[in-house]
């Protein structure tokens, strides 16, 4: 993989279970993928927002929660949809990153040089 291009003014979005549209076992497992590649590689973004179904990666009982943790250990801020989480009465079981509102996500897009949703 090329590190030509940095990543490091880009925000991804999450806005589903995992990454594109699939059984959500299999969504899982290629986000998880594509997280280890960016952590091996050292193209981490800037930060990574969650909406939408997106939430549910950053709670209690996810899969990718170790994934996630090593990279907001890495420096990656982790912005999660307050509103979202309220939605599905998930915000006392947020595990990883920080809640966050709509303000929070468009400064992240605003500052961003690159925004990729996944």
């Amino acid at each position: 993989m090329s590190n030509g291009s940095s990543f490091t003014e880009t925000v991804i979005l999450i806005t589903r279970e995992g990454m594109g549209a699939a059984d959500k076992t299999l969504q899982q497992k290629l986000l998880d993928t594509y997280l280890r590649l960016l952590m091996e590689n050292k193209t981490l973004p800037a930060a990574i927002c969650f909406y939408t179904e997106g939430v549910k990666l950053v709670v209690e009982g996810s899969p990718l929660l170790e994934r996630l943790s090593a990279i907001e250990q890495a420096g990656v801020r982790l912005i999660i949809c307050s509103t979202c989480l309220t939605y599905f009465g998930l915000t006392e079981k947020v595990r990883v990153g920080i809640a966050g509102g709509m303000p929070d996500i468009i400064d992240a897009q605003l500052k961003a040089s690159k925004v990729i949703t996944l």
